[in-house]
This record gives structure tokens, sequence and C-alpha cells, in this order.
């Protein structure tokens, strides 16, 4: 019999901090021994590589598949590796109000910030024992790439790659090497952001891995057009001769949509990537698992066919679906990952392709509690309905909170079915809470996941994303007195009633 465990999803950006944004720091390991107290197995974040504000803040419009989110770093593991003095920290911090909202990210002020301390950090390791950074460039294939591109974005004034000069927009050799000698300490500086995010990453996973606690990852499955990756890599991408876009991502109309979602997305060459067995993506996730123990594959179904829609249409009508090399792609990812240590997310319009393939490769799915009550006797999201191979959520990074979508999306018939499912009058998002949580846990699913707004019986202010909107998310943070005494207790409780310590 498979083993059945519980787990909480918490961005670390929502963690509290004294920066503005949460980090790798003293918080993270404060949430790493409540999940252990708690008896939790399982820690799920959500992306951690690069974002741009451009893109919302989102980090599922990564501008590199590789390089980590230096926003994450913590000053005060910097000041423990010797790195940073409390001095300094002090002067830094000075210059910035991160007391006036703590529940919210402050984007702005924290890359300011972070930059700050992370030059000044460059600059006390340079005149000390720098082996480990000599090392970490030596053995990073794809980091001097993806700072050369950072710096000439910065030099360019944060223009696309695609709107850069010529010569540096198709990497003229001689281009790149002339300014990779002008732009050496630049270039230097933006690996240090990322030796310095994995290090400290690795530690907290350490960490965890001492508590007994994994940590799962997240991997969008594309990435932006105006990412590192792209610049350096056109040839696993559908671009043309000049490097536009051919087609890019989406999904078609369907009953929630009648022009479908146009993501804007480039869409993959996979024959390209075939020729060379896939070896782009399995670099991309042998990086994660430096820092990981289990990967959720975002919108799982377009690694078996994806819908390409022609660039410069306006939405996503026109498309069609290609199919991917899946059979010879997952029997690679097998051969270099032979536990296959993946969650698919493989929720809305599912063919039997994407499930057949889910099951020959034991991948577990994903169940959303919230999407079960408008007919549950049918529906697979409804717990009667659950198969143990697959991860239970009450919702998700997407979904408002538990509380949330009680007090404003539910319907009557929703709300209805749902006290007709438990038995009881639920009169307020607090009790429905309760109830949806104790849903999760007891289901059949091997795990169980919850989001920590839900233990923490928040609304709909602590909601992540809304998805198709272009600004204010991402942003919800964790008071730093949230978690009341007693929560730890109650959620172990729990746990050992269903099974899942």
């Amino acid at each position: 019999m498979s083993k059945r465990s519980a787990g909480i999803l918490l961005p670390v950006t929502s963690l509290p901090s004294k920066y503005g944004i949460g980090d790798f720091g003293p918080e993270a390991l404060k949430f790493a021994e409540f999940l252990h107290d708690a008896g939790q197995s399982m820690w799920q974040v959500l992306p951690l590589t690069t974002i741009d504000a451009g893109c919302g803040n989102s980090p599922y419009s990564p501008t590199s598949a590789f390089a980590g989110n230096y926003l994450l770093v913590s000053p005060e593991m910097l000041i423990d590796d010797g790195l940073l003095t409390h001095e300094e920290l002090k002067k830094f911090a000075a210059k910035y109000d991160f007391t006036k909202d703590p529940e919210k990210v402050n984007y702005e002020d924290a890359r300011e910030f972070k930059t700050e301390i992370l030059n000044a950090s460059y600059k006390h390791c340079m005149k000390g024992n720098h082996s480990g950074f000599d090392e970490f460039r030596k053995n990073t294939e794809w980091l001097s790439g993806f700072a050369t591109f950072s710096v000439i974005k910065q030099v360019q004034g944060g223009a696309a790659w695609y709107d850069w000069p010529e010569e540096l927009k198709h990497k003229d050799p001689e281009a790149l090497k002339k300014f990779r000698r002008e732009y050496s300490e630049e270039i230097a500086r933006q690996e240090f952001y990322q030796y310095i995010f994995f290090e400290q990453a690795g530690k907290l996973h350490e960490h965890l891995r001492e508590l007994k606690i994994e940590l799962i990852g997240d991997i969008p499955l594309y990435v932006t057009r105006d990412c590192a990756d792209v610049w350096q890599n056109p040839e696993y991408f559908d671009l043309d001769d000049e490097l536009n876009p051919v087609t890019v991502a989406g999904v078609p109309p369907d009953y929630f949509s009648a022009t479908g979602q146009l993501w804007g997305n480039p869409t993959y060459k996979w024959a390209a990537m075939e020729k060379d067995n896939f070896s782009w993506w399995v670099k991309r996730l042998k990086n994660l698992f430096g820092i990981f123990d289990r990967v959720r594959i975002d919108h799982f179904r377009g690694l078996v066919a994806y819908w390409a829609v022609p660039y410069g249409e306006e939405t996503a009508i026109n498309g069609e679906w290609v199919d991917v090399p899946y059979k010879k792609f997952f029997a690679e990812l097998k051969k270099n990952f032979p536990d296959m240590p993946f969650w698919a997310e493989n929720l809305g319009i599912i063919t039997p392709d994407v499930e057949e393939l889910r099951k020959e490769m034991n991948l577990p799915g994903m169940l959303i509690l919230h999407f079960a009550f408008g007919n549950p006797w049918e529906n697979p999201y409804a717990p009667h309905n659950h198969t143990r191979d697959s991860v239970v959520y009450t919702g998700t990074h997407d979904n408002n909170t538990s509380r949330g979508w009680f007090d404003n999306d539910a319907t009557e018939n929703e709300i209805k079915n749902f006290a007709s499912y438990v038995g009881r009058d639920v009169m307020d998002g607090y009790i429905f809470t309760s109830e949806v949580t104790r849903l999760a846990v007891s289901s059949v699913a091997d795990t169980a996941i919850i989001p920590m707004q839900d233990y923490l019986r928040l609304g709909q202010e602590a909601r992540v994303n809304v998805p198709s909107t272009p600004s204010g998310n991402w942003s919800w943070r964790m008071a730093p007195d949230a978690i009341a005494d007693g929560l730890a207790d109650r959620i172990r409780a729990a746990a050992r009633l269903y099974g899942r310590i």
C-alpha cells in the first residue's frame, strides 16, 4: 500500500520577513519547523525562477528556465556566511520602509534592496575566499549565457532581446566577445547572484531533509518570449529566420471562454529537441532537482499535444493541435529520472491519451475540491470519486481561498450541495474552510496539500492569483504573527487521524 502524506502550499515570497518579500532565511526555517511540528511531510512552493515586473512578477512567466529569483536571497544568511555586515544591512535597509504593509510583497523596493546587498556581498566574496563561487561558475553550463543576457538587457535599457542591435540579437561571436570583455564585472556580479541563490536554496533544502520534509517545486511548461533561453537556443523554439515567433501557445475555445486563451509564449520545436534527446529539458529538470525533491509539471497536457496559434492572432480561436513526440520524450525522462518524481497538473478538459500517459508513468494527478460541488454525484473532484494516485487540494494558487470562495464565488447550488455532502448547515466561509479542509485530509488520495491561507482561515484578501488579470497578483504575505499557538497540534491531529503520519 502506498504511503499517505500531507503537506502545505505556501510560496516562498509569501513568508513573513523584515525586507519586503519572503526569502530563504529565518522565517523559512521557522516555517519548516512548523511543518515538522504539524506532522506534515511536504512543503509545496511556486516556481523559484527569475521574474519580471513587466510580466506582473508572475513566477509562471520566467525570464530564464534555469536561473533563480535573487529576490529570495536572505540578508541574514549573507551575514552568517561573512558576506555582509550588520552595519551594511542596517545602512541599506534604512533607505526603505518595509513596515508599511507587511502582508504584501513590496517588489519594487525589494529589487533595489536585494541588488544593493548582493553587490556589497560580491565585493566581500572577491576580497576573500571565493573558491565556491569559482567552482559554481566553472560547473554551471547555463550561467554565462544567462548573465550575459541579463547585462545586455540592462545596458539596452530593459529592451527585449529581439529589439537589441542586430549583432547582439543574433549573437554575433565577435560582438558578444567584445561585450563580455567590456562588461566583465557586471556579468560576474549576475553570476554571483545565482551562486548565492542556489547556495541558500540548497541550505534550506538540506534543513528540510533533516526534518524529513520534501520540498515540492513547480515548473511552468513554457517560458516568455523575452527569455534568456529563447535568445540562447532559438533552434528549440518555433521562430522564423528573423527570430520572430511562428506560433505561440494557448488553449482553444471551451465552455469557459468562447475565444480560448492566448498566452503568447513561443512554442517548442519538438523535432529539433528530439534530435539531441531532449537535452534542454533534461538539463532544465536536473537543475531543479538540485533544490527540489519532486516537481509539479504545469499544463501537463501540453507535453502530449499543444494548441499552437499563428503569431499575430488576437485570440486563440484559429489555432490547431500539434502532437508532441511524447513517448520518446518520457522514455528519456524515465532514463534520467528513474523514480519519475513528478506531479501532473491535469486540470481542465483532458483527453484520454494524456491520462493514459500519466498513469503509465505513475504520475499523480490533481484534484481540486472547489470544483466538486456543482454536481458532486458525477464529478471526479468530489471525494467519493477520488483515486489514490492523486494529490488533493482544497484550492491552488489560481483559486480563491476557501473562505473567499464561499463568501464571493460559490453559487447557491454549490453551497446547498456541499451542505448535503457534509451533512450539516454551512453558514459562512469560516465553517466551510474547516469542512473542506477535513474532506481533503480525509480523502483516499495518497497526498493532501492545503494552502496555508486555509489553515489560517483567511478570506479573499489572501488570494495569490486571479488568472487572466495582468497586475495585482503574487503579492500576498503571511502576517508575522499569523500562526497561533495550537495550530500545529490541530493540523497534526487531523493528519494522524486520517493516516497521513
